[in-house]
């Protein structure tokens, strides 16, 4: 078993190997400029790699950025062999990235709490306290229930 840090390498040189040669060297028009490899992560044994990556479009361009890189597998198998000089080179699963639909629901998440803080704001302005301002008793003021 190989330690982290010899992983953590591998993962990063196969993160630039995949994303070079997707850039330059696959004449694929389904994994044009808008795949973007986010990520990489192998595991311990070094036998297997997985490939995150994220697609800038529609459905329909990351199902065929999805085919695009499954009938690719191999041509960026054999140069993350060539590359990384390992006796065993690791076989490549690529997932797509989750990140983007996570931030997007983030952001519809914070855009209604704003929407409701508004609400409450609106709602506030000239409004009145239900008792006194300052409903907090302080020291030196007279108690109407003393003790005897």
């Amino acid at each position: 078993m190989a330690d982290n840090a010899r992983a953590k390498r591998l993962a990063d040189l196969i993160r630039e190997v995949v994303a070079q040669k997707l850039q330059r060297g696959i004449k694929d028009p389904r994994l044009g400029t808008h795949v973007t490899i986010t990520d990489t992560r192998v595991t311990g044994d070094l036998r297997e790699a997985t490939v995150f990556y994220t697609v800038y479009g529609d459905e329909e361009e990351r199902a065929a950025a999805a085919a695009g890189l499954e009938s690719a597998k191999g041509i960026l198998r054999s140069e993350v062999g060539r590359a990384a000089g390992v006796k065993f080179t690791p076989t490549l699963t690529f997932v797509a990235d989750a990140l983007p639909d996570n931030a997007r629901t983030i952001e519809d998440l914070l855009d209604k709490a704003r929407a409701s803080d508004e609400k409450v704001r609106e709602a506030a302005t000239g409004a009145a306290y239900a008792g006194e301002a300052d409903p907090y008793k302080k020291p030196g003021e007279d108690e109407d229930d003393t003790a005897e």
